[in-house]
């Protein structure tokens, strides 16, 4: 069979064959095959694939079975593309016209300008940012060394748009966060007193999908406004339960040393013992994620297959000021989950916090950045990727067995002001299960002087990119204030459906 000059149309699908002029409309098949026009016609027109391609067959069959002067149809077709506003109320053209209206812009023959940092990341994840940078609403992007595939944008990438916000270039895990409290708790308690911190991890926050405390925790979170949003109206009570756990996937709590060589704000250069927690939005961030990803892909039907996950609302819309508004809580939310862990296990432990770091990723920015020579406002998706911006503090951690790094941002306009969330995965869930076993990777851990209390075989150190590589691809990025050397590790138990 002689392949289609055009792939995206069905050679005997959906929009019938090639060979025929037009569609088959109301069974009448034979009075339309010998139109003067065809999908061939539309597409030289610049009508899109799917609904709008679909309703333009329409108006020229209905056009012929009219009756009306068919020398004349070019130009009644060409006039409705040209201005379909103006065919709105057109009794045949108009529901072609509203289709027009309807659909997505064509992505851009020429990319938005992007940048990436980091040698041999993995083909598919620079071929989605590349994608997402043809986007019609895309302005610029970039990619940090620790990438690798997502839905629609890569982990690792980061993505400004204007005017619209994509639910998936977010992620589903909205506003997953970095915190680090140095504590004045005596770093030779590592090791002597390790059952008492091991308590205090497994008390005071909870590991696992749908993990909740009987005894709920109070924050004033819960007195903000939960109504911006259906999803987050229905689901307040389920976040009130979750509220200080940890979830699953690559969320952890540890206890390890952290080290700066030189003064860290009041903090004097030394070692100390540090909480580092890594955890989001739990079950409610993956419900919002959920249900305006599936409204913006409904709204753009007709996006190629392969960016139908890059799928935007508009922020002048109402559901795209819904998922906004639904955005912000579940930061506010995030950051409540950390305080109340931090809270509670620095409080069992007797000990005073003496500096604390924190920030997000997973998040969608209003920001003003200056592109192709051009300051204005765009929002900034930053899926897996750090704030770094002038002196903005931040955290970039490594495995549970290599460190962490708390850094300085240095404002690189190139990256939009980004850095790496970490050292980024290098296998898959799946291939690690079916490579690791624990005996090995125990000795690993040993080597390194690591206790892990519990985690799965897909989160083990191996799977992912070596961090100093990492760091060094992103010296352009951030300056390293302080090391965090992980010893004790607490992540959600093997056999667990990762969450992040």
């Amino acid at each position: 069979m002689r392949k289609s000059p055009h792939p995206h149309i069905n050679r005997c699908g959906t929009q019938s064959c090639e060979s025929w002029r037009v569609l088959v409309i109301a069974g009448r098949a034979s009075q339309v095959k010998s139109l003067v026009m065809n999908q061939k016609d539309l597409i030289r027109l610049g009508v899109p694939a799917g609904e709008a391609m679909r309703r333009g067959i329409d108006f020229i069959s209905r056009y012929v079975l009219k009756g009306l002067d068919k020398s004349a149809l070019p130009a009644a077709v060409e006039a409705v593309v040209r201005d379909p506003a103006h065919h709105l109320r057109d009794e045949l053209a108009g529901e072609f016209a509203k289709a027009l209206l309807r659909a997505p812009p064509p992505l851009r023959p020429e990319s938005a300008p992007w940048q990436q940092w980091g040698e041999g990341l993995e083909p598919e994840a620079v071929n989605q940012l590349a994608r997402a940078c043809r986007l019609p609403i895309a302005a610029a992007g970039a990619l940090m060394p620790d990438a690798h595939v997502g839905y629609g944008l890569p982990i690792g990438g980061v993505l400004a748009t204007v005017g619209s916000v994509i639910p998936y270039a977010v992620g589903v895990d909205i506003a997953c966060r970095m915190r680090l409290s140095i504590l004045d708790y005596p770093v030779r308690d590592l090791e002597r007193r390790r059952d008492r911190l091991i308590h205090a991890i497994e008390k005071e926050t909870r590991f696992g999908v749908g993990a909740s405390f009987a005894d709920r925790r109070m924050h004033a979170v819960m007195d903000q406004d939960w109504s911006v949003s259906p999803v987050t109206q229905r689901n307040k009570d389920r976040a009130w339960a979750q509220l200080g756990t940890s979830g699953s996937g690559n969320h952890f709590v540890e206890f390890g040393i952290f080290s700066n060589s030189e003064a860290f704000g009041s903090l004097p250069a030394g070692q100390y013992v540090a909480l580092l927690s890594h955890s989001g939005s739990r079950g409610t961030g993956a419900a919002v994620c959920d249900q305006y990803s599936k409204l913006a892909m409904d709204q753009h039907p007709n996006l190629p297959k392969e960016v139908k996950h890059l799928a935007w609302l508009s922020l002048d819309s109402e559901p795209g000021q819904e998922y906004w508004a639904a955005m912000e809580l579940m930061g506010s939310y995030a950051a409540a989950n950390h305080a109340l862990i931090h809270q509670h296990v620095v409080h069992d432990l007797g000990a005073q916090v003496l500096a604390e770091v924190e920030n997000h990723h997973n998040f969608a920015w209003k920001e003003r950045h200056t592109i192709q020579g051009n300051e204005r406002e765009v929002i900034v998706h930053r899926k897996g990727a750090t704030p770094a911006g002038q002196g903005v503090l931040g955290i970039i951690p490594g495995s549970m067995a290599t460190p962490g790094f708390v850094v300085r941002g240095k404002g690189n306009a190139a990256s939009l002001h980004s850095a790496s969330h970490g050292a980024g995965r290098i296998m898959s869930r799946t291939k690690a299960l079916e490579t690791f076993e624990w005996e090995k990777v125990n000795r690993v851990l040993r080597e390194r002087g690591v206790h892990l209390l519990s985690a799965g075989l897909d989160e083990v150190p191996m799977v992912y990119k070596d961090i100093h590589t990492v760091m060094s691809a992103q010296d352009d990025l951030v300056d390293v204030v302080g090391q965090f050397d992980p010893k004790l590790v607490k992540m959600a138990a093997s056999g667990e459906r990762p969450e992040d």
